[in-house]
Formats: C-alpha cells, structure tokens, sequence
C-alpha cells in the first residue's frame, strides 16, 4: 500500500492567483510558509522557514481565491504532485501540494467568517442543489421516564 498525503498549516507568502482551464475550471495557486524552531549541539536556539506551493481546483479555488490574501492562515490537506514541462528548450519541475480539503484559520476581529472548513463531497454524493431532508423535532415536552434505556 502507497501513501501520498501532505497536511500543513501555515500563512500565505503572496495573495492568491486564480485562473480557468480551458474547460472552464477554476484554479488559484499560492504559497504557504511554515516554520520550526530547535535547539542546536550548543543549546542555541534554531529556526528555518519553509515555503510550499500549493494548487486548488474548483470549489475549493474559489473559496480561498475569495477569502484568502496575502498573511491568512489556512490548513491545507491533500497530495503531493510533481509536474514538468519544457521551456525556452531547457525542463522545469515544480512539486506542489494539490488540495483535497482545506480550513481557513483564525482572522482578525471584523474581517469576515472567523473558521471555515471545506471537505471535498464524497464519489455518488448528491449534488448540493438538491433539498436535503430535515429533521422535525416534536413540539412537546419528552419524558425522562420514557426513554427506554
């Protein structure tokens, strides 16, 4: 069994860049910035910064497009990917992090929703403008006594 699964947290370095395929998908590609701190041989003490690209697709490049701007935090959950291509006849690489489920962070007091999550719909799930059944709960008062357990 193979395991392809990356979940950082961390603060965008730029605001978000959102385009379309040509099929008309959204797609924004941005980056995220973590950070770790140690303790050398000597007791000093260390840190190193980390920059991650990331791509969105869809629903979930909307929201961050949307929402998301240079310095917001965001947990991003998803897979790595490694794509390549030539130009100016020389090959470039690029590993990004491809979004399969994200959350935003805590924001500043005024700036919008404060948390957020966005989970990708499960293969067969109904599609969200379909009604989604509700539960009506009975006007009257339950007895304790009558609960069977």
């Amino acid at each position: 069994m193979y395991v392809n699964k990356a979940m950082i947290i961390g603060n965008l370095t730029r605001d978000p860049e959102m385009r379309a395929l040509p099929n008309g998908t959204k797609v924004t590609s941005f980056s995220l910035a973590t950070n770790r701190t140690w303790k050398d041989a000597n007791g000093a003490k260390q840190e190193a910064s980390d920059f991650h690209n990331i791509v969105a697709f869809a629903k979930p490049a909307e929201l961050i497009a949307q929402y998301c701007k240079k310095g917001s935090s965001l947990f991003v959950e998803g897979r790595m990917q490694t794509r390549s291509w030539e130009q100016n006849g020389e090959k470039k690489y690029r590993t990004e992090i491809v979004v399969e489920n994200f959350q935003f962070g805590p924001r500043p007091t005024g700036t919008g929703p404060t948390t957020g999550t966005y989970h990708a719909p499960a293969t067969g799930a109904k599609p969200a403008s379909e009604e989604v059944d509700t539960i009506e709960y009975p006007d009257e008062q339950v007895n304790v006594e009558d609960i069977p357990f």
